[in-house]
């Protein structure tokens, strides 16, 4: 792994571990304010709503300003926001250090891409990405994990501050070692119009609303839902561990099978582990998370080979904003179900995500094989077409009576025409 590619790793290690460390504590953080669980979801919902809201303006001014620039700014910010959020004197502040916080980390994901996109070649790129979701997934569990563990011993607060400093450090890293671009960002033709117009890459990015909405609606709930002390709780986070197994395999199937196919089958394992987690939870969470980061995985890389290439940077920034539109509103959505009619209303409500998004998906598959099929029928009478004043086919010898519909060269120099065979291009000249 080269430099540029494990500052980048770092930043979404640092992004990712602030953007989600209040979640193990929100029952604590609720039980300080006087809230219930869809109020202290907000903890999360906050930052990853905003992040939702300012991720494609801030891809936009990378193109501009330059990717380096935008990733340290916002990295920085991000960790130095975190150090101060344990110390909000009321739930007000909080939430509006939550806001800033989700505005300044969504500079990460909305340059982090397209700076390994610029800098490296083709053959280095896939395993650059493989590298930077690595230290998201890392960031996100450690983050966890830190609050989590350290909860009972630190109180919430305390537990904040501590895995705060692990992004700050990482931070630091990024500020440090990140490499100077070697060229200014090149700018794309526009393609917002090409990446808002195309029916499959719109039911993607509702697909990504539903599939993160049901996946955080379960987290976001867990700690209120299982019994026990903090740090036993927050070991379900481990279950990430999983996640990062399923999405590589499911990448392979994608790749062989068809990305279509895969993500139905995807969402076919986040709905059976939705379903076993009213038989036991941590069972259920083990499968929907193997599920979701499976799902993640094709419906992303569907979107990246679907969208023109004038248009990827679009697609891909409007992919990520229904990411975090779905981690925030529909999160805060499956914690208002549990609130209501617990957790097998909530089962109940992520169900009906899941069918909406297999639908969406259903379409897609066959839209996009609707399309290979009429592609192939042109092709194939362009074939037709193009061979009828550029080939003929002459009989075998002795297999049939009607004579060649082609002069033959005697014929042809006695008209005056060239005897040069044609090459399938056009008539001879």
């Amino acid at each position: 792994m080269n430099r540029l590619t494990a500052s980048v790793a770092a930043s979404g290690f640092a992004c990712f571990a602030l953007l989600y460390t209040p979640q193990p504590v929100m029952p604590q953080i609720a039980h300080e304010y006087g809230l219930g669980p869809s109020g202290a979801s907000l903890a999360l919902s906050a930052a990853t709503l905003a992040l939702a809201v300012v991720v494609v303006p801030i891809a936009m001014l990378s193109e501009r300003v330059g990717r380096r620039p935008v990733i340290v700014v916002s990295v920085l910010v991000a960790a130095l926001l975190g150090l101060v959020l344990p110390f909000a004197p009321n739930y007000e502040v909080f939430l509006l250090l939550r806001v800033l916080q989700g505005i300044a980390a969504a500079g990460v994901p909305a340059a982090s891409m397209a700076y390994l996109a610029d800098e490296l070649g083709k053959d280095r790129l896939g395993a650059a990405m493989g590298a930077m979701i690595a230290g998201n997934s890392l960031g996100g569990m450690t983050g966890r994990l830190v609050t989590g563990l350290a909860a009972d011993w630190l109180g919430w607060r305390g537990s904040v501050l501590l895995a705060d400093v692990f992004g700050l450090v990482a931070a630091l890293v990024v500020v440090f070692l990140l490499p100077r671009a070697q060229g200014r960002p090149k700018r794309a033709p526009r393609g917002m119009k090409a990446a808002l117009t195309d029916p499959v890459l719109l039911s993607l990015y509702a697909v990504a609303v539903l599939l993160v909405g049901a996946f955080i609606s379960f987290y976001n709930v867990a700690g209120f839902q299982l019994t026990g002390p903090v740090w036993l709780e927050t070991l379900v986070f481990l279950f990430y561990g999983f996640g990062s197994t399923a999405a590589a395999f499911a990448g392979r199937l994608a790749d062989r099978y068809g990305r279509g196919r895969v993500l139905l089958m995807c969402i076919g394992v986040l709905a059976l582990g939705t379903l076993a987690s009213l038989v036991w939870v941590p069972l259920g969470l083990a499968v929907v998370t193997a599920g979701f980061f499976a799902a993640h995985t094709t419906a992303s890389g569907w979107v990246g080979a679907r969208a023109p290439a004038h248009a990827r940077g679009h697609a891909s920034g409007l992919y990520l904003c229904g990411f975090y539109v779905g981690s925030s509103i529909g999160g805060t959505s499956g914690s208002t179900s549990y609130e209501e009619w617990g957790w097998g209303g909530l089962v109940l409500v992520v169900l009906g995500w899941l069918a909406l998004a297999a639908m969406l998906a259903a379409n897609s598959n066959a839209r996009v094989k609707r399309e290979a099929a009429e592609s192939a029928q042109k092709s194939s009478a362009s074939v037709i077409r193009g061979s009828t004043g550029a080939m003929a086919v002459l009989p075998s010898r002795g297999s049939s009576g009607v004579p060649s519909p082609m002069p033959t060269v005697t014929e042809r120099v006695s008209a005056g025409t060239s005897t040069t065979i044609a090459n399938g291009s056009g008539p001879p000249s």
